[in-house]
């Protein structure tokens, strides 16, 4: 059944091209835990949820590609044909121009077609709203043309669309989970081989609530780059002693110790960090075969505590936000989540807990630093697909 959004999507695509689209929901993610384990190999622990982007889309039978942002009082974007596809001043619309560049780059003729979207995700909350918009045009484009893309390749198309319109270098964690997500599901994803495996989330015992610190990630960037550097300067080292260490997923903390006197401290503790972290989603995920939430919230507190003390990519505001979490009755766990230097804070909450932690947190958050926190309370949903009229 359409939500409500889509109804007010498939409405104004209809009113405005006078024929009947494709509906598509494509979830935003939140990644529960497995931070900065991506680039180094390893493993990520995300889930598709409820906030999402809502997709009306057709071919209309000419060259035109009209795309319009409902949420941006129908913000409008229009080519004379694909030829024409090239990054351009819109940033919302170079996230599907360059999906549909994506099908060109791959030998698909692209035709006109139109497009109407409009979204939940909240913007900059890091729920990868950039991801949805992508996966899901590539969805929709994938099931107008008949082009018989499985979804890995859609969340290919969808991460080289972001990194060449976009200019985000970007892994394919978003993409991936918002394509492959599960209801009542979290995926564990091998950044390395691509491999995955489901693992249950009782969702009926367990709310995520994202606590928005309100901080924008203004030294993320620069941050994140360093500490790739550093990771790669410890596996350098590893590797003159262990020649089968490519990445830090290779390595282990006894493997560190042995070579710790040819690493400074900043270079080990980066290093430690992320085996540590990769340990965490293994046995986080023991935790959820065995229904053990609150085991599994002892692995993200451990998982935050390492991201602010051995990884330095936390910052007050988040600090603060996890501290006032813990603790309060019904939170079984907290962190810090995304590349950091701000965003947001995942909690597991019991569903009647949910209303008074969010009171507690935020009235701690505005003691401290003289403003509200944005709250989310988020379910964990299927990936992209299609909607029945």
């Amino acid at each position: 059944m359409p939500t409500p959004q889509m109804q007010a999507v498939q409405a104004v695509f209809e009113l405005r091209f006078g024929y009947a689209p494709l509906l598509v929901r494509a979830p935003g993610r939140v990644n529960l835990i497995g931070e900065h384990t991506d680039y180094n190999g390893g493993f990520v622990l995300p889930a598709a949820v409820d906030k999402e982007i809502s997709f009306a889309v057709g071919l209309n039978g000419g060259s035109q590609i009209r795309l319009v942002a409902h949420d941006l009082g129908d913000e409008t974007v229009e080519l004379a044909s694909a030829a024409d596809i090239s990054p351009g001043p819109v940033p919302w619309a170079n996230y599907l121009l360059g999906v549909a560049n994506e099908f060109q780059w791959r030998g698909v003729a692209v035709p006109g077609f139109d497009c109407v979207l409009a979204g939940t995700v909240p913007m900059g909350a890091g729920m990868s709203s950039s991801a949805a918009v992508e996966c899901g045009l590539a969805f929709a484009l994938n099931e107008l043309l008949h082009t018989g893309f499985d979804r890995l390749e859609l969340a290919r198309i969808a991460q080289l669309a972001e990194q060449t319109y976009a200019g985000v270098q970007c892994g394919i964690m978003d993409q991936f989970a918002s394509l492959f997500g599960r209801a009542g599901q979290v995926v564990r994803l091998d950044c390395r081989s691509l491999d995955y495996q489901y693992f249950p989330f009782d969702t009926a015992a367990c709310r995520l609530v994202l606590v928005n610190s309100g901080v924008k990630h203004s030294l993320a960037s620069t941050a994140y780059n360093t500490r790739r550097q550093e990771c790669e300067r410890g596996v350098a080292v590893l590797r003159l002693h262990y020649p089968d260490v490519t990445t830090l997923r290779d390595a282990t903390l006894a493997r560190l110790a042995a070579v710790r006197a040819e690493l400074d401290d900043t270079v080990y503790r980066r290093c430690a960090f992320i085996v540590q972290e990769n340990a965490r989603v293994e046995a986080a995920c023991r935790h959820l075969e065995a229904g053990n939430l609150a085991a599994f919230g002892q692995q993200m507190y451990a998982s935050h505590a390492g991201l602010r003390d051995d990884y330095a990519v936390s910052c007050a505001e988040l600090d603060a936000l996890v501290a006032a979490a813990r603790g309060l009755p019904g939170v079984l766990g907290a962190r810090m989540m995304g590349g950091g230097f701000g965003g947001c804070t995942i909690n597991l909450v019991v569903p009647e807990q949910v209303e008074a932690f969010i009171t507690s947190v935020s009235e701690a958050f505005e003691q401290q630093f003289g403003r509200r926190p944005e709250t989310y309370q988020t379910t964990i949903v299927e990936g992209v697909g299609a909607i029945s009229n």
